[in-house]
């Protein structure tokens, strides 16, 4: 278990009346952050991830929780991550403004933002790269390069683990085999940065449903694969098993902005004599992240394919670097959206898997969308967590969800996802554990004409009677 730095001030912090917008250098970051805490110690914990910044500035998170600090089952976690790319600030100062509003409006007895506190984990980071922020800042803001890395001269966004290729070579080969892909990395591309290392081991270590990155430079809501397959740089969607889920998340951030998903805004311009500036409005504010350009190493497909949680990127808006009067007025234009995309982690389904003695760890949920007349597997399974939960996101429809893991028979149950979910259909599996079948099989034998102390139960004698129809036909067990 990877732990967290508290962190603690040598002096009383004084809550303010209200949240000033401004940008917020890096010594007043970590400052709103505890002032939050102060003025909601119950809901609130301000951490640090395992290592700082090439030039050793702290990478604070506070978490809003009733249960601050620790992982609750049937409660499902959620992150935002700002400030990637060190010139791309919008998403910082958006993040230390959510942190003020939910405490705030948590005080005042809103009983939605009270709601989604108690039923959810939620994480902020405002800063990944606060080297890079330093660096734009100081050369004046302006700059669509400068301060984008971090202190070694490397993209953040660049710097994880490409496990896309790995899963592109297993398509290739034709196994199907599309998570927790970690383990099948030989080698890395490039060494890990500090920033990334902490980040990495924080979504390794904190069992993450939904997440969003925030960057700035265009406005659209982007999702998986950001990699193409065939290497193309541009201009080919690169569909993950998860497409239809990736773009309801993607959909209801940008249908909740302001005006992300309005085809008659003005498209983002690289530069001032650019005239054939695109509108990702026309397309409903939504990209796949290939369709637009390929790239490796991002955070975004990492998150997919190395853990449970489902990651978009947020690209919020033409300005990398808005000026400080804009601030507030990004703030009403993103607020409804943010809090949108935080309800999407109850959606679909969730549950505990146990057996007779408790929780089952690391039991995989798979599931085959039965909405149609033909049968669709998702070739994307999950992972049960310590206290055996799970939490799958769907889109509305028909499923089959099956529970298994070695030395267990598997269960499969039908489920219907509603659409207007404020929370996740409740699934439980209870897994028999192969050995006792055997247990049974060895009294059938010492007792052929009944059993002495009453007849076996009826499932297990099921299943006695399934293993061996299959064995007979020299086939594997139906599960």
């Amino acid at each position: 278990m990877v732990s967290y730095k508290p962190f603690y001030f040598a002096f009383l912090v004084v809550a303010s009346a209200e949240f000033v917008w401004k940008h917020h250098n890096n010594e007043e970051l970590p400052l709103v952050l505890e002032e939050v805490h102060e003025k909601c110690p119950n809901i609130t914990r301000v951490y640090a991830l395992t290592e700082p910044s090439v030039r050793n500035v702290p990478l604070y998170v506070i978490e809003f929780s009733d249960n601050p600090g620790f992982h609750q089952p049937y409660k499902p976690e959620v992150k935002y991550v700002g400030n990637i790319h060190g010139n791309e600030v919008l998403g910082r100062e958006l993040l230390l403004g959510l942190a003020h509003y939910l405490c705030d409006q948590y005080n005042e007895h809103n009983r939605h933002i009270r709601a989604l506190v108690h039923n959810t984990r939620i994480h902020l980071l405002p800063s990944m790269n606060p080297d890079g922020w330093q660096l734009s800042t100081e050369t004046g803001s302006q700059d669509y390069l400068i301060g984008r890395n971090n202190n070694h001269s490397v993209d953040l966004n660049r710097n994880f683990p490409d496990l896309d290729a790995i899963t592109f070579e297993f398509e290739r080969q034709g196994i199907s085999h599309n998570n927790h892909l970690l383990k099948d990395l030989s080698r890395l591309a490039a060494p890990l940065e500090p920033e990334t290392r902490a980040v990495m081991r924080w979504i390794m270590s904190v069992p993450f449903v939904l997440s969003a990155a925030m960057h700035g430079g265009d406005l659209v809501a982007n999702y998986p694969y950001d990699e193409s397959r065939s290497g193309a740089p541009v201009s080919e969607y690169s569909a993950s098993p998860d497409d239809d889920t990736f773009r309801e998340l993607a959909m209801a951030y940008a249908s909740a902005h302001a005006d992300m998903a309005s085809g008659s805004r003005t498209g983002c311009r690289v530069s001032n004599d650019d005239t054939t500036a695109y509108n990702f409005g026309k397309q409903g504010g939504v990209t796949n992240g290939a369709a637009w350009y390929s790239l490796k190493g991002g955070m975004q497909d990492f998150n997919y394919l190395a853990t449970n949680a489902f990651e978009i990127t947020l690209e919020l808006g033409c300005q990398k670097y808005p000026f400080e009067r804009d601030l507030e007025k990004e703030w009403v234009r993103n607020k409804d959206a943010m809090l949108a995309f935080i309800w999407k982690a109850h959606t679909g389904v969730k549950g505990i898997v146990s057996d007779d003695s408790g929780f089952i760890q690391n039991a995989i949920i798979s599931v085959v969308n039965i909405t149609g007349s033909v049968p669709r597997p998702i070739r994307h399974d999950i992972t049960t967590g310590a206290y055996g939960d799970y939490y799958r996101l769907l889109t509305p429809g028909h499923y089959e969800v099956t529970a298994s893991k070695p030395g267990y028979f598997s269960v499969s149950h039908v489920v219907t996802v509603p659409r207007h979910q404020t929370s996740a259909k409740i699934l439980n599996f209870k897994l028999e554990p192969t050995t006792s079948w055997f247990d049974d099989y060895t009294t059938f034998g010492l007792y052929p004409h009944g059993l002495r102390d009453g007849q076996p139960r009826i499932y297990k004698r099921s299943i006695y009677q399934q293993i061996t129809d299959s064995i007979l036909n020299n086939r594997g067990p139906k599960h």
